[in-house]
């Protein structure tokens, strides 16, 4: 299946928001993804995205309509040389190789624009698909740290995965 990955763009809110607020794409990510998700929750995303230079943040695209969003998040201090990566995909697009594929073009990205040597993410130890999507990726499993999120009144390992440059 065909997508790009482009800058957000103002215009992207209504359809962002609806693919957005959906409880089983949230399940899978911090509590920072609200659900449900609003309108006024895609205005300040889009907002952000397009305030940094270069882009980090990019919309995935399908057919003209925003099916979801990749980024790469700066680190700070000792861990700089290192970019968390977080994604996630509309759920009637899951199964379709895109996160594997966006996933490949945002690294080539990130380590030609920014000076790191790292990516990683970090799945909930039960989210099996994103585990198999990093790894499709080019992503090893670095650490599997036990009962580290909390999200929903339980505890849930945390995985570590990452891929270097060279």
């Amino acid at each position: 299946m065909d997508f790009k990955l482009r800058p957000f763009v103002p215009s992207d809110n209504l359809v962002f928001a609806k693919n957005a607020n959906n409880p089983k794409v949230a399940n899978q990510l911090t509590n920072q993804f609200p659900n449900p998700y609003t309108l006024e929750h895609a205005n300040n995303f889009i907002e952000m995205a397009m305030s940094q230079t270069p882009t980090r943040i990019f919309a995935i695209e399908i057919n003209g309509e925003a099916i979801g969003g990749i980024g790469l998040h700066e680190q700070k201090d000792v861990y700089e040389k290192n970019t968390e990566m977080g994604y996630w995909v509309e759920e009637h697009f899951w199964g379709n190789g895109i996160a594997t594929k966006a996933i490949k073009e945002i690294v080539e990205y990130g380590f030609k624009t920014f000076d790191i040597t790292r990516f990683f993410a970090r799945p909930f130890g039960d989210n099996l698909a994103s585990q198999r999507v990093l790894e499709k990726a080019g992503f090893t499993l670095e650490a599997t740290i036990k009962n580290s999120f909390y999200k929903h009144g339980k505890f849930k390992d945390e995985l570590i995965y990452a891929i270097r440059n060279g």
